[in-house]
């Protein structure tokens, strides 16, 4: 026997929450993310994060291809920080094979690792405001995303995936010029960033919209391991560069911007100062990989094969913290390489933070807690 429920309000009605799927295709959610909500009219009563539709099982290809393959699945993960996370793995298989990188390639990396950096958080604070109205910023955003990645692609030969990285330092020297014509791109980029700044940060309708919605305590944010961006606006002082340096950090003094109001506008103002902040970064490496020399990378046996053992190695990625555990039996492929990603965590908080707020608010929630799907699902 078949029961009618009707859904609504008002005497004399049967009444029932309604559960309302948004995705797994659903374009504010920055890849194929499900979220499982039960609404009581316009108000959110729970949500349920439901993942695994992109999952390529990253993790047990590893396990079947050599250290030099392994950096080609590494960085598609997070395919606004390809060269972050790629950077990750050759850091955690030098560790355990005890390579010393060559210093120039040190210092390289590190402005790579800037620019990527810049390049993801334009990515968000161009579609942040496009998903919740606003659709002149993300012009702007692309418009300096250009003027980088010309920079980027120029060095690696690639737009996105730049597979630049290699165990023991980076594929190949980068052009002649390519340090001046770096620093004048950045220039250029830092000029005109005020461009989008103006345009959106003070905006009243933004403001309305993000202002107090979406609240994240710094508790919560410890709770779920949240990092990154999103936890620093919650006042969680962490940032791996300035606490746990690798690469040339330990030589640089880098700010971390922090909020502590936790709230949507919080967290895209911790990514629009970190622009700022990562141009700066880049702009004082580039400055000393001119007045190095030498090489920048070390000759490797053509067939590599990391020493029996496990190490673990971390980075401040854009989105937050990004850990490999890698556990080797000494042969040419890992035995297990183990990612922790951000995004991962990140996601969990949605499940505290929208019950309570209105269905209009939940894009606005669900785009401030910056996550890429490839990043939680590996």
């Amino acid at each position: 026997m078949t029961r009618e429920v009707v859904v609504g309000t008002g005497t004399g009605l049967d009444t029932a929450d309604m559960v309302l799927n948004i995705g797994p295709q659903h374009p504010s959610t920055h890849g194929v993310l499900r979220l499982r909500l039960v609404l009581d009219g316009e108000r959110v009563l729970s949500c349920e994060p439901i993942v695994g539709y992109m999952h390529r099982g990253a993790e047990k290809l590893f396990e079947v291809r050599d250290y030099r393959q392994i950096i080609v699945l590494a960085n598609r993960h997070d395919w606004l920080s390809a060269f972050s996370s790629e950077l990750g793995v050759v850091l955690a298989v030098e560790r355990l094979m005890g390579i010393e990188v060559p210093e120039r390639a040190v210092w390289l990396r590190t402005a790579l690792a800037e620019l990527n950096r810049v390049l993801n958080h334009l990515m968000f604070l161009g579609s942040y405001p496009l998903e919740i109205g606003a659709i002149t910023p993300v012009f702007y955003a692309f418009r300096e995303r250009e003027t980088l990645q010309a920079v980027m692609e120029e060095a690696s030969g690639g737009r996105m995936h730049y597979m630049f990285n290699r165990v023991g330092g980076l594929k190949e020297e980068v052009p002649a010029g390519w340090t001046r014509r770096a620093r004048a791109a950045i220039d250029e980029v830092r000029r005109r960033m005020p461009d989008l700044d103006n345009l959106i940060r003070r905006n009243e309708i933004f403001l309305a919209r993000t202002v107090g919605v979406g609240v994240l305590t710094a508790q919560q944010a410890a709770a779920y391991g949240a990092s990154g961006p999103v936890a620093r606006a919650s006042g969680l002082d962490i940032d791996l560069r300035r606490d746990d340096p690798y690469l040339a950090y330990g030589s640089l003094s880098v700010p971390v911007v922090t909020r502590q109001a936790g709230d949507c506008h919080s967290r895209f103002e911790c990514l629009l100062d970190q622009v700022y902040v990562s141009l700066d970064l880049a702009s004082a490496c580039l400055d000393r990989v001119d007045q190095l020399g030498g090489p920048v990378n070390v000759r490797l046996p053509k067939v590599v094969k990391a020493p029996e053992g496990h190490t673990y190695a971390w980075t401040e990625n854009p989105l937050g913290i990004n850990g490999y555990y890698l556990v080797s039996h000494g042969e040419k492929t890992p035995w297990r390489m183990k990612l922790r990603t951000a995004s991962y965590a990140n996601v969990q908080a949605l499940s505290t933070l929208l019950p309570g707020c209105l269905v209009p608010d939940l894009i606005a929630v669900l785009g401030s807690m910056f996550f890429v799907v490839g990043d939680i699902d590996k």
